[in-house]
């Protein structure tokens, strides 16, 4: 197995329920950590509203880590 840092990208998409706008986090792509602590990321898709919309790097979880590094 791996011994690098691998991050799931995230973003907020918005959508209206109703007459309610909600939110949902949507993973969006994969960041993997470099020897050197800098990160690559790879996006799946971006957003189309990509001025607005906020993007984080959060902790993959055991499951789709594992089914990363395949």
């Amino acid at each position: 197995m791996s011994d690098k840092k691998m991050m799931q990208i995230v973003g907020a998409v918005q959508r209206t329920v109703g007459d309610e706008k909600k939110t949902w986090w949507t993973k969006i792509g994969i960041a993997f950590q470099n020897k050197d602590n800098s990160w690559n990321l790879r996006f799946d898709y971006l957003p189309a509203n990509f001025a607005e919309t906020t993007i984080q790097l959060r902790e993959m979880d055991a499951k789709e880590g594992a089914q990363a590094a395949k």
